[in-house]
């Protein structure tokens, strides 16, 4: 496919569309067909990202596993994520993306993505059924989690700084903000 250099006009863009976006270390989602763009992550982000990878990974059980972004997350065809770190039930992958809620987004917020960390991502993956959503802060060192209870998305727990907050799903853990960004 030709790269794109210019978006369609007049209508939402779509999965297809995505897939001519260029290689260029930004992050593209679309939500609702609009198109986000995100650059490059900075390092204490990465660090953040990595740190819960490791802690996810340690303990995940055989029938889920964990993505690290870029992984698309295809939940209309003019809605497709790609959250930092990504738990699928296996049955649900197929070789290019995930075409279903995922048991589990967390998002690692900067100043530029808060925002629509906090409202449009996570609106729309309570709208698609994710069991859980939990959006780190670097900047201040804190996790908030929220659990899908009658299709509506209640606070789990928080933490700051050295705070642990202990978690029961997708499985028991602990998470202590200020390690993941060690």
């Amino acid at each position: 496919m030709e790269p794109v250099t210019t978006l369609p006009r007049s209508r939402p863009l779509t999965y297809e569309d995505l897939a001519t976006m260029p290689d260029d270390g930004h992050r593209y989602e679309l939500i609702d067909g609009v198109l986000i763009v995100s650059p490059a992550p900075l390092t204490r982000h990465q660090r953040a990202v990595g740190n819960l990878h490791l802690l996810l990974r340690a303990d995940t059980p055989a029938e889920y596993e964990v993505f690290l972004a870029p992984t698309d997350v295809v939940l209309a065809r003019d809605t497709v994520l790609q959250p930092d770190l990504v738990v699928a039930r296996r049955a649900d992958l197929t070789e290019r993306n995930l075409p279903a809620a995922p048991v589990l987004a967390v998002e690692v917020a900067s100043p530029s993505t808060m925002l629509i960390d906090l409202n449009l991502k996570k609106a729309r993956l309570e709208a698609a059924g994710c069991a859980h959503y939990w959006v780190v802060d670097p900047a201040g060192a804190t996790i908030r989690v929220w659990d899908l209870a009658d299709e509506v998305y209640v606070p789990g727990g928080a933490a700051a700084g050295e705070e642990s907050l202990g978690v029961a799903r997708p499985w028991p853990m602990t998470i202590v903000p200020a390690e993941l960004l060690r």
